[in-house]
């Protein structure tokens, strides 16, 4: 009468294997929360598109306004917004935005990084300093007297977003967010992209940042990278692609 033993141990086993099987799903759940950065001279309704795909696709989005008051206010309005999360996040940066992640980013609750036409700054390293290395095509951006910049309404469409309708860049220039110039040369003391993997989007036609500077930087940071023939602003002209990347992202850093 060995059947009854035999048949309860081959029983416990599989309860075992079944119990391994759904711990090894639980670790391999996509992350479930993305935090979208914006950069210089635009806001966060930019990224409305993305953020619609991801929604519908199950993501929980968290769009940041930072203050642009200083590089530590926008750090800071960003770990704000990270820890406000129910769990891990996925933080995606454009242009200035890719600084704010960089230092941001470090946060335990970040588990992946997303550079889209980003400053990707290394540990002591500012957006200014990766910019003279090489220079972006414009010439428009401009600084006021107190010390805030601007990018020229006259050269907005063209030089900042020429792959957008040019209703919806003349309201954009109309319409944009003075940075402190002091931020672009705040380095930052310690790079996420070392620690915690990341993906990028180099964008072939930017004029507000060099794209072989975008490609120098990706590189350096090993990110899994792809190229879209876009202006600077290529996450309005493509969400879709964008969306396709952050959804790698979260499913790749969920593991």
């Amino acid at each position: 009468m060995k059947t009854a033993p035999r048949i309860s141990r081959i029983a416990a086993t599989l309860a075992l294997s079944f119990a391994a099987l759904g711990a090894q799903a639980a670790t391999t759940a996509p992350v479930k929360n993305i935090v979208l950065v914006h950069g210089y001279f635009a806001d966060g309704s930019g990224w409305q598109a993305v953020s619609d795909i991801l929604t519908r696709d199950g993501y929980k989005v968290s769009v940041v306004q930072e203050p642009e008051t200083s590089f530590e206010d926008d750090v800071k309005a960003t770990t704000r917004v990270i820890d406000a999360q129910d769990g891990p996040s996925i933080l995606v940066g454009h242009s200035y935005g890719g600084a704010v992640i960089s230092q941001a980013g470090n946060d335990a609750k970040v588990a992946g990084l997303v550079y889209v036409a980003a400053f990707q700054p290394d540990t002591g390293e500012s957006a200014m300093v990766l910019n003279n290395k090489m220079p972006s095509a414009t010439k428009a951006i401009k600084a006021t007297a107190d010390g805030y910049l601007y990018l020229d309404p006259a050269q907005f469409h063209q030089d900042f977003a020429a792959d957008l309708p040019a209703q919806q860049a003349k309201f954009m220039a109309i319409s944009q967010v003075m940075p402190a110039a002091k931020s672009f040369g705040t380095p930052i003391t310690a790079a996420a992209w070392r620690t915690k993997p990341s993906w990028a989007v180099v964008a072939t036609a930017d004029r507000a940042i060099n794209p072989d500077l975008e490609r120098f930087m990706t590189k350096r940071a090993g990110s899994k990278t792809i190229e879209i023939n876009a202006s600077h602003v290529v996450y309005m002209s493509h969400p879709a692609e964008i969306a396709k990347l952050i959804e790698q992202a979260a499913v790749a850093s969920g593991k």
